[in-house]
Formats: C-alpha cells, structure tokens, sequence
C-alpha cells in the first residue's frame, strides 16, 4: 500500500475523530507550544477544520502525493510531507500568533513544490500530465491571496511557506532540477495556449 494512502487514511480518521470530540486539543497554536504540547505539530496535521476541508485536501493529497511516490518512493515523500508540516506550523507563528492551525494544506503545498523540481525532464506522459503546470498554478494562486485582504480563515501564508520548503526538497534530490522547473513553466505555457485556443474555437 502507498504511503500516501495510509496519510490520507490518517486525516479522514483523525478528523473525524476531533470533530466527535470537540473537546479534544489536536490543533497547533503558540499556546499550545508554550504548555508543551508537542504532539500538536504533527496531530494538527491530520486534523481539518470541517468535511470540505477534509475532502478539497485529499484530493490534493492523492494527486500529488501518489505522484511523487512513483517518483522518488514513500520514504522521501514522507520526509517531505512531515518536515513541511511541522516546519510551517513553526514558521507561521509570527504571521498567526492567536490562531489555532489544523490540516495538511501546507504539507501537500510542500509536495507539489517537490513534484515540480524532481520530475525529469524529457517527452514522456508523466512529465506532460498537467501536474507540474498545476503546481506552479496553486502557488502563484497563493502569492496573489496572501495579498488580498479577504483570505478568510485559509492560511495562504502558510502555503506558502510549505512549497518554499519543498523547493529546497527538490532541488536537493533532482541536480537537473532547473531544467524540470524551465520545462515545466514551458509546458505551461503551452497549456494556456492549447486552452486559448479551444474557447476561441468552442465560442465562436
């Protein structure tokens, strides 16, 4: 079984889990730090705040990370899973210092930044699936809602942080990992302009 199975397994459980006892302290805070609650960094992982939460992020979860499974195997994609969940709860303190953090946004932002780096670069149906553009997509989605002033309860921040975390995962394990992030920004492109191309023809 993958590895990513067994993460996604872990959410819904634990999830599910918190939300029949409310009462339970699995989110990450400053608080929670102070008291010596270290558990936290890596419950508040598995935990999501409601059923969308739960369901947008394993989505994510399964795209990318049986992706990078296939990629680079189970065990460097846990290593990047939890090192970008646990370093950004830690990273974000400053940026939600009252705020109590749950799920795994940041940690599968960490794997879409690994996907993007250590994806070889040549004509293959792996490297031109649309998920390499769609990494490079959700981030740059992220660098614009860090700036708006209505981004609610979603810790853009945070996701931020997790793929800038990832990239350093990258293009450790990927030496040619500037020639995967030039072909996949190129793949993009073409994307764009295979999409242009299709409204223009499908409204005209």
């Amino acid at each position: 079984m993958k590895l990513t199975y067994f993460l996604i397994f872990l959410c819904t459980s634990i999830s599910l889990y918190a939300w029949i006892n409310p009462d339970l302290n699995l989110a990450f805070s400053l608080m929670t730090l102070m008291r010596g609650n270290y558990y936290t960094l890596v419950t508040a992982i598995f935990v999501h705040a409601d059923f969308l939460h739960l369901a947008g992020n394993m989505v994510f979860l399964y795209l990318f990370g049986t992706f990078l499974e296939d990629e680079i195997g189970p065990l460097r994609t846990g290593i990047a899973f939890f090192t970008g969940g646990i370093l950004t709860f830690i990273i974000s303190i400053p940026f939600y210092p009252h705020s109590n953090m749950v799920g795994a946004s940041a940690a599968i932002f960490t794997l879409m930044a690994v996907v993007l780096l250590v994806r070889e670069a040549s004509i293959s149906g792996r490297f031109l699936s649309p998920i390499g553009p769609l990494a490079i997509l959700f981030f740059i989605f992220n660098l614009v809602a860090v700036n708006s002033i209505q981004s609610g309860n979603v810790a853009y921040i945070s996701h931020a942080i997790g793929f800038i975390t990832g990239l350093f995962f990258g293009a450790n394990w990927n030496k040619e990992w500037k020639k995967s992030l030039v072909f996949t920004f190129l793949l993009l492109v073409l994307y764009v302009i295979v999409y242009h191309f299709l409204v223009v023809i499908y409204f005209d």
